[in-house]
Formats: C-alpha cells, structure tokens, sequence
C-alpha cells in the first residue's frame, strides 16, 4: 500500500459533496480541491508519523491506533456527514496535528492559513473513518500505524 492509496481512501471517504464544498471554501474547482486535500493528507501523516515517533507524544499515538483498529467501520457516509463515529483519541491527535498540516499546506501552496485550516478540519473526521475502514480491513493482520498509512508521509526533517 502507498501514501496515494491512504489519500485516494480519504477522497472516497470525502465523497463529491464534500470535495466540492472545500471547492468552494477555496475558491477552486474540484481538481483544485482534490490536490489540496491529497497534500493535506500527506501532510496529516508525516505529522502522524512524526508525533508516533516523539517519547512525548508516542503513547498517545499508540493507543489511538490501537482505538482505530479495534473499532468498527463507519457505516459509509458517516464521516462525510461530520459523524466522528471512531473519533475517540484519534480524533484528539488528529485535532492537535491539523494546525500545523494545514500551516505546512499553506506555506506550500499560498493559500490564505485559515482556508486551509478549515479544510482540514473537515477532512479529520474523514482522515478516521479511512484509517478504520483501514484497519478493519487488516483485521488479523496486525501491524501499526505505518501499515493504516502505507507508504512516505510528509514528515519533518
């Protein structure tokens, strides 16, 4: 599995809906959209990644994915309605990790910051339901954060 797979999960998840009302919020069109949200993706998990690989925060990250993986899918849908049907723990890791994403995304990109945060607030529910549908696909399997994600993430130096 690779990085674009997770983002291609995440896009499904998001569904056109969605991507089109973070069109709007951005002033795009749905292209547009859709690369902002893949590089907001990459972004979420280097952070991911990067907090799972800190002492200070490696714990949390854990038990969030040890919570995603042992949660039942959302029925699909639920994340694009804003349901954080397997929020819990993850979502409060998601939630401190977005800020940064989002600044990453717009320093990359030009956009205005706080566009960018609100898009990537919409996609953190997302973002959870792809890693639990993820992860109950792997059920059996074992594996951790690196296999929900697969492949480079956009981690810092």
């Amino acid at each position: 599995m690779t990085d674009s797979s997770f983002q291609d999960d995440v896009l499904n998840e998001l569904g056109d809906d969605r991507l089109q009302e973070i069109a709007g919020l951005l002033g795009t069109d749905a292209d547009g959209a859709r690369r902002l949200v893949e590089g907001s993706v990459h972004e979420l998990s280097g952070e991911l990644r990067q907090a799972a690989a800190e002492p200070g925060s490696a714990d949390e990250v854990r038990a969030a994915v040890d919570e995603v993986a042992s949660a039942e899918p959302p029925l699909q849908g639920v994340a694009a309605l804003g349901g954080l049907a397997a929020g819990g723990l993850m979502a409060g890791v998601l939630a401190k990790l977005a800020k940064p994403a989002a600044n990453a995304v717009a320093k990359r990109t030009g956009l205005p910051p706080a566009t960018v945060n609100r898009a990537v607030d919409i996609l953190v529910p997302v973002v959870i339901a792809a890693l639990t549908k993820r992860a109950a696909a792997k059920k059996g399997g074992g594996g951790g954060l690196g296999d929900l994600l697969g492949g480079g993430g956009g981690a810092k130096k």
